[in-house]
């Protein structure tokens, strides 16, 4: 196995099994590893959780701009065509560094607050019923991703943001577009790895929504976002769009893997399985080890502004370095036995959702749904099976499974 083609390649990040063990030989054999591939600009790949959280301390020497994911050549050469000189489509917080992601992100903070958010509780309670209704109107087989995990977080979403659910379909396409654009089964168009059309109709549908925010403001986010102001100042249109747009998608989609992701490891270990329904009281630290286990959020770049010593290697100013959450999270110096799904695991390692300035703004809404939804999910279905082979998502960024067939009984 080349490992440096393995690392960039799509289809590794599909199969669990293969994820691991490439990273587990990263980890193993060069933890910070100088990167060839054909078609890439290399960079280092940080596999260790400690070189990560390191990284991640130091936003000050490290930066998001101007790689923040991995593109090839080609995709980087037509963007900086497309932008007249530009790194990226989108200027999300994902995308720009302090002092500017700092005022960008107080916008929407204190709303995604667990204080702020216990409001939502019994909304996600009664959508957890709906769709487990549905389940149980299926008659004991469906496809958990296709038919129920899509669809929960992307709804909460859009009616946090005052979306009419009618337009959900035409949203879960989009994002599947966005983080499926090398994958066959998700692609705009075949062969074609170009996201700008598909930013264009984001933006072009969110434009009306910011429009229609600013002269009828409601309580939802959209109109905190559309009406908001950086330093005396309305928020830029780039901004704006962008804003809305990493909402949208990253905001339903990696909640999505780690509900699915997290039914398939149950499956797979009932044991784990049968502990939690005898012990509800384990439901916390279970979701955490399902967002553990899962890790939807492959990567981020991050730039050298200076020379640095990383583990002993010499990092250039302007060397890029890709920080591979998934080899962090199952990293062996950190968790005992990583390689185990555990629902009792103790919480409060793993970094899934990022650490530092960019900690990931929606944890805590992530944490809810997948609480409301399980529980309903335990407390209903007595039996549940694989039906068929669970599929991966080709794609190096934003992952997990696009099938999950599965054959259940409900309860009496």
């Amino acid at each position: 196995m080349n490992i440096d083609a393995a690392i960039v390649d799509p289809k590794t990040y599909a199969d669990d099994a293969t994820l691991r063990a490439v990273f587990a030989r990263v980890r193993q054999q060069d933890p910070v590893h100088w990167t060839v591939a054909e078609h890439y600009r290399p960079f280092w790949t940080v596999s260790k959780h400690a070189d990560i959280m390191e990284i991640e301390r130091q936003p000050q020497l490290f930066l998001n701009a101007p790689r923040t994911t991995l593109f090839t050549i080609d995709d980087e050469r037509r963007t900086f065509e497309q932008t007249g000189g530009g790194t990226t489509l989108i200027r999300t917080l994902v995308h720009i560094d302090d002092p500017e992601h700092r005022a960008l992100r107080s916008v929407t903070q204190s709303w995604f607050l667990p204080k702020n958010l216990h409001g939502l509780e019994q909304g996600l309670a009664a959508l957890a019923t709906e769709l487990v209704d549905k389940m149980a109107a299926m008659g004991g087989q469906c496809d958990f991703v296709k038919d129920v995990s899509v669809w929960y977080p992307l709804r909460v979403i859009m009616l946090i943001l005052g979306i009419p659910q009618s337009d959900e379909v035409k949203m879960l396409r989009l994002t599947q577009q966005i983080f499926g654009s090398t994958d066959a089964d998700m692609q705009r168009e075949a062969d074609s790895t170009d996201l700008a059309p598909v930013v264009n109709e984001l933006f072009a549908y969110f434009s009306a929504i910011a429009a229609n925010r600013r002269a009828n403001p409601t309580l939802d986010v959209a109109s905190l976002i559309a009406n908001a102001m950086i330093d005396g100042k309305p928020i830029g249109d780039m901004e704006l769009l962008s804003y809305y747009t990493i909402i949208i998608t990253a905001g339903h989609d990696t909640t999505s893997s780690s509900m699915a992701g997290g039914l398939l490891a149950l499956i797979q270990n009932p044991a784990e399985l049968n502990k939690l329904r005898e012990n509800p009281e384990l439901l916390t630290s279970a979701v955490d080890e399902m967002i553990r286990w899962t890790t939807p959020v492959r990567h981020f770049f991050r730039s050298a502004t200076q020379d640095y010593v990383l583990r002993g290697k010499k990092i250039r100013a302007g060397d890029a370095l890709m920080m591979c959450y998934p080899s962090a999270n199952q990293d062996e110096d950190v968790f005992e036995q990583p390689e185990v799904f555990k629902v009792d695991r103790p919480t409060g390692k793993h970094i899934a959702f990022g650490y530092g300035p960019h900690l990931c703004i929606g944890q805590h809404l992530a944490r809810m749904e997948l609480r409301a939804l399980y529980k309903e999910l335990l407390a209903r279905v007595e039996h549940i099976e694989l039906a068929g082979q669970p599929k991966g998502v080709e794609a190096t960024f934003v992952s997990g499974l696009k099938s999950l067939p599965i054959r259940y009984r409900m309860s009496a």
